[in-house]
């Protein structure tokens, strides 16, 4: 499958520098108010109550089935007036969803719910050199910051921005968080200290590469939380009750594993997989195809499918049945591509 100079240019970029992506889109939230840390804990997977400042965590919105409602990231962030708040982003598009969905569950709690989602345009910089172009843009080297720790940084005359650590494409990550009428002086900065401008298929490739699920492709509302991809991290099992608990735990504690598991697989003959493709072994079916590209990387297509429990092992060849045929793919695990 050829790939046009710019796009492999840019792959190139994220995988040895630095790639810039423009991800102004993500719907983002403001909660503030003395409650807000606790009646999103009460609502979500992860332990809100306890992020300290500077501090974030990925979650999930659930009903009480466990089902998908929303995939967010949580952070504790201090505003210009001082209060601490919390922010939260999802999917775009699902910022007035998430508004209403939130205020549905708020009673007598103390929290107020903004949508910021036109108010701030977002950046991704990912690569391995992207602290260093991150530094060089800022003019002051850039602290080490585990995943999801964030903090302020200002951009020359450009405001301030969040720079929060977020590696969602399989290399280094910082999403880069600023106003939206300062937004093109920082990127110019950045691409100035060497960033490359990327686009969506670049994003895209190196998603399903770090198999990084998204809802409304890999994940929908009648999918259980524990088998989205990564979602163990964004689960607390120490913290008090939430919308969804007793599926999760019973899950852990009774079966010991799930149905299904969101894992990548290796597309041996043909091209990418058609997204629906269901996947057969030995003529059972066993799984779901639900994003697949061509990966520079391997040579080859890979896949991300949802595939059913004792056909999982990596190594494990299988049939996928799209409308030009039958296609035979290996499971890879997660990531489909390792760094």
């Amino acid at each position: 499958m050829q790939v046009s100079p710019s796009t492999a240019a840019e792959y190139q970029a994220a995988l040895t520098g630095a790639a810039l992506f423009d991800t102004s889109a993500v719907a983002k939230l403001v909660l503030t108010g003395p409650d807000a840390p606790m009646f999103l804990g009460n609502l979500s997977t992860n332990d809100t109550k306890a992020l300290p400042l500077g501090g974030g965590c990925e979650a999930y919105f659930c009903d009480a089935r466990a089902k998908v409602k929303f995939q967010s990231w949580i952070y504790h962030i201090r505003l210009s007036d001082a209060r601490h708040a919390m922010w939260v982003e999802t999917t775009p598009g699902r910022n007035t969803e998430l508004v209403q969905y939130l205020d549905r569950y708020l009673i007598s709690e103390q929290v107020e719910i903004a949508d910021r989602t036109s108010d701030f345009a977002q950046f991704h910089l990912a690569g391995p050199n992207a602290a260093t172009v991150l530094g060089a843009a800022l003019g002051e080297a850039v602290p080490e910051l585990h995943e999801f720790a964030h903090m302020e940084r200002t951009f020359a005359r450009d405001g301030t921005c969040s720079l929060r650590r977020r590696d969602q494409l399989g290399v280094t990550g910082f999403d880069i968080v600023c106003r939206t009428d300062v937004a093109a002086g920082v990127r110019r900065m950045l691409t100035a200290a060497g960033a490359v401008s990327a686009g969506a298929d670049t994003f895209e490739t190196l998603r399903i590469e770090a198999g990084t699920p998204v809802f409304g492709k890999d994940i929908d509302d009648n999918r259980f939380v524990m088998e989205v991809g990564f979602a163990p991290r964004a689960v607390s099992y120490a913290k008090g009750c939430y919308l969804g608990q007793e599926p999760i735990v019973m899950a852990r504690d009774r079966a010991g594993h799930v149905n299904r598991a969101f894992l990548g697989l290796k597309v041996l003959h043909g091209g990418p997989l058609t997204v629906g493709a269901k996947v057969f072994r030995d003529g059972q079916e066993v799984g779901v195809v639900t994003s697949s590209c061509h990966s520079p990387r391997l040579g080859a297509p890979v896949a991300l499918a949802y595939l059913k429990w004792k056909h999982q092992e990596p190594g494990t060849q299988m049939e996928a049945e799209t409308p030009e045929g039958k296609h035979a793919v290996e499971v890879l695990g997660l990531p489909p591509v390792k760094s």
